[in-house]
């Protein structure tokens, strides 16, 4: 029994020490242990006091409640729910009954009424701290109203003229406020060491990364891009914080066994022999012979170890198969490809993020694990702006100090992405050559990697394709772009301070851009009707004699106003037809629209015309279909959680921990290719979408050219307001019909 108590004792000692746990969860944790003492304490005074009986046994049923209910939230992980009904129960229950019972202002009732304070100070957070706050005085206040104007309403049992009430109130409640200060002194001095180890720890893993790194002219960067990519996946896995930290660091040092690897094997330009590629193999299990000596931290040396293996067990150096390999390992293994793949080697250029996205599918179950594939594939998804990728030391120099162009278009820098947020780019410009007049050229494009390209096989692959070229002397070359405007603003501009510094300002809000050039003393503003809104566009910068040098690039966090950019041609619409139930919808681009929310009903129908974009030129450029839950029924609307997101081609996105889905696809006789699926869409058709519901489980179902899909989610967070809305990228959605708006009609 000791020794059962003991460690209960060491356990909750443990877990209001963890400083990966969040604070609040652990002083909720130190009061509530306090305040169980406290009410188990006030039981024999109690009785010393000779209260009546029914005092007694409501006070040991006050405490053993608490007891199991914390304990009940401790597990099923519902701190933040037992945290709001405690301080329901302790501000409106009760205070208020110790106030009446305990003999009022003359008893220990005001000593006692500080615990309220005490824990809503401590425990709650933002503004339900301040409304309980509010609540707890104007409580206080009424007991304390009523107990003076009716003071029959109070018992007073205490002996002694209470005296002995107030000292063990005093002394029960001075404990608690001990314990909670000590806490607090002992949790700061903890975690200031925790984080001095922990700073420690991350200089010494990063200094040998790094070491590492440098060892490969190829990769460099690449641990700590692993490392930032499998934080990612394992945070969309829901693990916890801490978790998401351990998959981190031991992502971070899954390389070290590269440092008993020659030089001349990794920096070798060309195939590996056989004997190269065997010694090459060897890394995984020198790293773990490196790090299995750090005893306090063993899943750093298990990363290290199996981050090769696969999900078939075809790889190596243990051909673990499926989940016997470790999660950490598993959730590495995909970062590790991803970072590889989209990143420049010695015998090819980075592999464009849409082909990577392929391979994902493709090698998902066989190489990958298919969980953690299919979250890389929507990181993927939601990456719009390309930000998980290799990155130079000066991204818009492709990583050199500065930019020399002799002839036209020698050198282009990197494409810098355009958005709905300002990028604005500082720059020096002087001359490539004494002699030379430089002249400096932004070039529009887009392509699937962001880069220029002029080989012609790259631009067939990688889908490039120019807008125009923009002068910063104000002149225009009009390439795939409908139409291009400039205009001369006369004047000094304050962010330039000599006559060879130029800010390049850029802008894009669908399929108008604006590119705004200042000089020392004019700007020039180029706006560009682009071809439509679905392609993408990057700014990359040349010209001709230029030397560009001492770039800085600055990226707005707000967007602008929907009508910053002054329209210079009309927009290219693909839902000019009459609509249906609801109103018409254009995707352009992953998710960028949806159409209201439905509430999902058992029976209910929609149906649609669908056409993917001139543009659109991948499976999933299709429509999704899409359940989530939200406080007004909105997409991102408040307490907005995505549930799943299914698209027509049959992959599926489970995209919050409150839901389990169930994926079922057949492809029968009709289904005749994912090239002939991609041309169906191009053309046309019309969806029937059919929906089940029992409760909390939804049953969707539909069926296109040869592919019957049925998806059930089941919603386990509890929330009832279930919504579903069409969504999709580079398609158009037209004559939405829905069975409920009929209905209601009806």
């Amino acid at each position: 029994m000791i020794k059962q108590f003991r460690k209960l004792v060491r356990r909750i000692t443990e877990y209001i020490l963890d400083s990966s746990v969040d604070v609040n969860d652990r002083a909720f944790i130190v009061f509530s242990m306090t305040v169980l003492v406290a009410l188990f304490a006030a039981i024999p005074c109690g009785l010393i006091m000779h209260e009546p009986l029914s005092a007694t046994l409501s006070t040991l049923a006050g405490a053993v409640f608490f007891s199991v209910y914390v304990t009940w939230a401790v597990k099923m992980h519902r701190l933040e729910q037992a945290k709001v009904v405690i301080s329901m129960i302790l501000v409106f229950v009760f205070l208020p009954v110790m106030f009446f019972t305990n003999g009022g202002v003359y008893g220990g009732t005001p000593i006692w009424l500080l615990l309220g304070t005490i824990y809503i100070a401590l425990i709650l957070n933002g503004n339900l701290k301040i409304i309980m706050l509010i609540v707890d005085m104007a409580v206080l206040m009424v007991c304390w109203i009523i107990g003076y104007q009716h003071p029959e309403y109070i018992t007073a049992y205490s002996r002694g003229g209470n005296y002995f009430d107030s000292m063990a109130g005093l002394i029960i409640v001075s404990g608690i406020i001990y314990i909670l200060i000590s806490f607090q002194n002992n949790l700061s001095r903890r975690e200031e060491k925790d984080k001095s180890l922990q700073r420690l720890f991350t200089q010494t893993a990063t200094a040998l990364v790094n070491a590492i790194d440098a060892k490969d002219k190829y990769t460099h960067g690449h641990s700590a891009r692993v490392a930032d990519y499998s934080r990612k996946i394992a945070k969309e896995a829901g693990m916890s914080e801490r978790e998401c930290e351990d998959v981190y660091y031991t992502a971070l040092l899954h390389d070290v066994g590269k440092i008993g690897i020659p030089e001349n094997i990794i920096n070798k330009e060309g195939k590996l022999t056989d004997e190269e590629y065997a010694i090459i193999k060897t890394h995984p299990e020198l790293g773990a012979q490196i790090l299995q000596s750090i005893s306090e931290i063993p899943f750093i040396s298990i990363g290290a170890h199996h981050h090769h293996e696969r999900y078939d067990g075809k790889g190596y150096p243990s051909y673990l198969k499926g989940t016997d390999i470790p999660e950490y390992a598993r959730i590495i293994s995909v970062a590790d490809a991803y970072d590889a793949m989209t990143s420049r080697r010695s015998y090819r250029d980075p592999i464009p993020q849409q082909q990577v996205r392929e391979e994902f599918v493709k090698g998902s179950g066989t190489q990958f694990d298919p969980d953690f594939a299919r979250i890389m594939i929507h990181l993927i998804d939601i990456d719009s702006e390309y930000d998980m990728k290799e990155r130079e030391e000066i991204r818009e120099l492709a990583g050199k100090d500065e930019l020399v162009i002799g002839t036209y278009r020698s050198e282009v820098s990197e494409g810098i992405y355009l958005s709905d947020t300002i990028t604005a780019i500082n720059m020096k410009i002087t001359p490539e050559k004494k002699g030379k007049t430089p002249k400096p050229s932004i070039l529009l494009f887009d392509a699937l990697d962001g880069r220029v390209h002029t080989d012609e096989n790259n631009i067939k692959e990688l889908m490039y394709f120019e807008y125009g070229e923009i002068w910063f002397d104000g002149n225009t070359y009009t390439i795939g772009a409908r139409k291009m405007e400039t205009r001369m603003i006369s004047g000094s501009s304050d962010e330039i301070k000599g006559p060879d510094e130029y800010r390049v300002e850029a802008v894009r809000i669908r399929d108008h851009a604006l590119i705004r050039i200042k000089e020392y003393e004019r700007t020039f503003e180029i706006i560009v009707a682009l071809p439509d809104s679905a392609r993408y566009a990057y700014i990359g910068l040349t010209g001709e004699h230029c030397r560009i040098s001492n770039v800085r690039m600055d990226k707005s966090e707000e967007k602008v106003p929907a009508d910053y950019i002054p329209r210079i041609a009309e927009e290219i619409s693909y839902i000019n037809v009459p609509a249906g139930d609801i109103p018409n919808i254009q995707i352009d681009g992953y998710r960028t629209n949806a159409t209201e929310g439905i509430p999902v009903e058992d029976g209910m129908t929609i149906t649609f015309h669908t056409c993917s974009l001139p543009t659109a030129r991948l499976v999933w450029h299709c429509p999704y279909i899409n359940i989530f839950g939200s406080d007004d029924g909105k997409v991102t609307g408040e307490n907005y959680h995505d549930y799943m997101l299914m698209r027509l081609d049959g992959e599926c996105w489970e995209g919050d921990p409150g839901c389990d889905v169930e994926l079922s696809i057949i492809r029968n006789d009709d289904f005749a290719g994912w090239d002939a699926w991609k041309k169906f869409n191009k053309e046309g058709f019309d969806c029937k979408v059919s929906f089940e519901r029992h409760d909390n489980s939804i049953t969707v179902r539909t069926e296109n050219m040869g592919i019957i899909l049925k998806n059930t989610a089941t919603i386990t967070d509890g929330n009832k307001d279930i919504y579903i809305s069409l969504t999709g990228d580079q398609c158009a959605i037209t004559n939405i019909r829905c069975s409920t708006f009929r209905s209601k009609e009806n």
